[in-house]
């Protein structure tokens, strides 16, 4: 009876403390004012089919359900800012398909710009994994796993060291069987790693000591379990326990990252919970957040941490039965961690609901601070614009920007953010945790392309980062204005002198067939190929040698206008070599020299 009347008054003092709040807030008429939706201008050819990624060259990719036989998709639309930089107004362009169909699957940008995606719930590509390089527009097979093995709904994190911890192996005959580590030097899997429960449905959430924490599954632990990976000697240790069940008929929700170094998680139960870590491998701290407004859970649901250090989050009806797990219509909020409040958020296109679970739904981070939101199935994306002030404790700093011939090194702190920036659970992952350049001069905005960042973790304080940067070849010399942006947080500008590369050449001189260019040449190590798309198809660029053997071979979809991949020289001897372009049934070449 004791404990009967615990829960009680916690659930009395929950539901008392949200309806209190919000009758005076409406009573005073003081809600605050919340950010506004504007839909993109360009619909897309294709409809949502879930997942979106920001490229380190501040495009974003969205995964649509076209493409393949399945009906579950690998067709990705580009969203391309336009000259201004606004996204509202940026243009969609198809890239090269995926080799397999997948939904709800891992994705993960690598250190070096490519994006690594594996598993899936649904598709072709359960067994293995694929790196997309927006350089060449092409897709490479990861090594698959061995016989058998799949990678079901899939979660996955990426490490310091660039690895990807790849979770939810499922072995022949066993429901879960540990977790493997994607090597993209490799471009193959380690493992297994065991973890003492499962994180199926559960959300990876990354903490400052580089450490992963998830909720186990109820389905598969007791006691609200909860465990973290440590990279340093690669196991998962139990951690305290969740003192609300968040778990709901198989289904929880997300967790973020706060700025106060506490992680939030909210639950498909409606309940939410805070943990706060101990910053060594011995368990953190546990303790009940306030619940979920008007009956709302999360049985798969997005957040996303916006500049100002609250959450947009979407929140369904909670579960009921086996066959009502996913219920609609999806409700929006922002949440303030500070005050414990949940504001309403007027939907995407009108009215306060969409009638639609909250599975539907997709959030993504932009450099310029705003909140990009897909709907499966619907071919229209809108931003959310929140207002407030960026934090301070999330702004980057730069300190030095120095000249490679053709690339840059920018140095500073704070390019990994203060979170991952967006969230959903084992589904889907599009952290934006990386260093996104920006550089103004006038009514126009480049993007620059960002690689090597020398870190993947969140808060990391005033510990010295480092990024590699090249800009756009259409990019004209001048003084601009630069800086860069950490999930929509941006430091303050720096005045950046730009003179194109020696070797770069400008599209006009460019013929509009097949003409082909690289720069620097002599290559160390990597340089830049240029060529002309007169007309969008597919192209082959291959490396040989004085006796036409071939060395390397690039093939990919050419798209109207210029186009540019890098030519990686490591592992081929110095020498003389033709670099041969085939296009349009036409062909043209260049002399390379490889120092």
């Amino acid at each position: 009876m004791t404990l009967l009347k615990l829960c009680w008054n916690n659930l009395i003092r929950r539901a008392t403390t949200f309806g209190l709040l919000l009758f005076l807030l409406l009573s005073s008429g003081s809600i605050p004012a919340q950010g506004t939706w504007t839909p993109v201008t360009q619909t897309t050819l294709d409809t949502a089919g879930g997942v979106m990624i920001l490229l380190s060259d501040g495009s974003v990719l969205a995964k649509t359900y076209t493409g393949g036989a399945d009906g579950y998709g690998n067709v990705w639309m580009r969203l391309t800012p336009d000259s201004g930089g606004s996204y509202v107004n940026g243009s969609w362009a198809p890239i090269a398909p995926m080799q397999d169909t997948r939904l709800y699957f891992s994705s993960q940008l690598l250190k070096d710009g490519r994006l690594y995606v594996a598993g899936g719930e649904y598709g072709s590509g359960k067994v293995s994994g694929e790196t997309y390089d927006p350089l060449t527009n092409t897709w490479t097979p990861v090594i698959p796993l061995p016989p058998g093995d799949t990678l079901f709904d899939a979660n996955s994190a990426i490490l310091p060291d660039g690895r990807i911890l790849q979770s939810l192996v499922y072995a022949p005959g066993v429901t879960y069987s540990g977790d493997v580590i994607y090597d993209p030097a490799s471009n193959s899997y380690t493992g297994p790693i065991h973890s003492h429960g499962s994180p199926d449905e559960s959300a990876f959430v990354k903490m400052p000591d580089n450490s992963i924490l998830f909720i186990d599954n109820a389905y598969f632990s007791a006691n609200n379990a909860t465990e973290r990976y440590i990279p340093s000697v690669n196991q998962w240790v139990r951690d305290a326990d969740v003192p609300d069940t968040l778990w709901k008929l198989g289904e929880i929700g997300t967790g973020m990252l706060l700025p106060n170094g506490q992680s939030f998680f909210v639950g498909a139960s409606g309940h939410t919970a805070y943990y706060t870590p101990s910053g060594t491998v011995s368990p953190g701290v546990w303790s009940a957040g306030p619940d979920l407004p008007s009956g709302l859970g999360t049985p798969d649901a997005p957040m996303a941490m916006m500049p100002n250090g609250k959450i947009l989050l979407a929140a369904a009806p909670i579960p009921t039965t086996d066959t009502s797990v996913f219920l609609p219509p999806t409700s929006f909020y922002e949440f303030d961690y500070l005050t414990n409040t949940y504001i309403p958020v007027s939907a995407p296109g009108g009215g306060m609901t969409i009638n639609q679970p909250c599975f539907y739904f997709n959030f993504l981070d932009l450099p310029d601070g705003t909140v990009l939101i897909s709907e499966q199935g619907n071919p229209q994306y809108y931003v959310y614009q929140p207002i407030g002030s960026p934090l301070l404790s999330g702004k980057p700093t730069i300190s030095q920007i120095t000249h490679q011939t053709c690339n840059y090194t920018i140095t500073g702190t704070l390019f990994n953010g203060i979170s991952e920036g967006t969230s959903y659970g084992d589904d889907w992952q599009s952290a934006s945790n990386y260093p996104v350049i920006r550089l103004t001069k006038g009514a126009n905005v480049f993007y620059a392309r960002t690689f090597n960042w020398n870190r993947t973790g969140v808060q990391t304080g005033a510990l010295a980062d480092t990024a590699e940067f090249t800009l756009p070849p259409s990019m004209p010399a001048g003084t601009y204005s630069l800086v860069v942006t950490a999930n929509g947080i941006a430091s303050d500008p720096v005045s950046f002198i730009y003179t194109p590369c020696p070797f770069s050449v400008n599209e006009s001189t460019l013929s509009q067939k097949t003409d082909i260019r690289v720069y620097p040449n002599p290559v160390e190590g990597e340089s830049t190929v240029l060529f002309n798309g007169d007309t969008e198809g597919p192209y082959r660029m291959r490396l040989t040698d004085v006796l036409g053997r071939s060395i390397l071979e690039e093939q990919g979809i050419a798209l109207p206008g210029n186009n540019s991949f890098q030519l990686h020289a490591a592992g081929i001897a110095k020498g003389i070599y033709l670099l041969i372009l085939e296009k349009d049934n036409m062909q043209n070449s260049i002399k390379v020299s490889i120092n």
